[in-house]
């Protein structure tokens, strides 16, 4: 989650440059040209202010709310953020592998998923050896919870940082 906070504030450092620095250069060039009212330049400038603004916030609000995550509320031994779990599909028999993540960095075809997609929500709370029901839009399947390294046996196995 760190490197997803890094990237946060690096977005909200470049976005703020552009509302700080950048725009407030082109509104003033746009209005140089005149009649406010007709101007292309200065509607599309302030309208990129309002996005900047807009953006900015959320990206704050994203990066408080991670600030806010609490490792004592991620259950132990069952799937939660930050788990990777190892599941078979009970029709075909075809093992694959997902790490729970932050939306920021899901990316489903490196299978990293988040909590609140169909087979994330599915699998929370599960157990190795739990057979959960995914329903996906070409129907259901059955996954077995293979094998569970919760974010807990993460912290615990990693060395200690000095």
């Amino acid at each position: 989650m760190v490197d997803v906070k890094k990237r946060l504030e690096e977005e909200i450092r470049g976005l703020d440059h552009e509302l700080k620095v950048q725009l407030p250069k082109e509104i003033q060039r746009a209005r140089e040209y005149g009649d406010l009212r007709e101007n292309a330049e200065y509607k599309a400038a302030k309208e990129r202010q309002t996005f900047l603004q807009a953006r900015i916030g959320q990206l704050h609000r994203r990066l408080a709310a991670l600030s806010l995550v609490n490792l004592d509320k991620i259950p132990r031994g069952k799937v939660g953020l930050g788990s990777t779990v190892q599941l078979k599909d009970t029709t075909s028999g075809d093992n694959v592998t997902y790490d729970l993540v932050t939306p920021e960095e899901a990316d489903p075809a490196q299978g990293r998923i988040s909590p609140s997609s169909p087979i994330g929500k599915c699998l929370l709370n599960h157990e190795e050896g739990d057979v959960v029901e995914v329903r996906v839009p070409s129907g259901t399947k059955e996954y077995e919870i293979l094998s569970l390294v919760t974010i807990h046996d993460q912290v615990k196995d990693s060395p200690a940082e000095a």
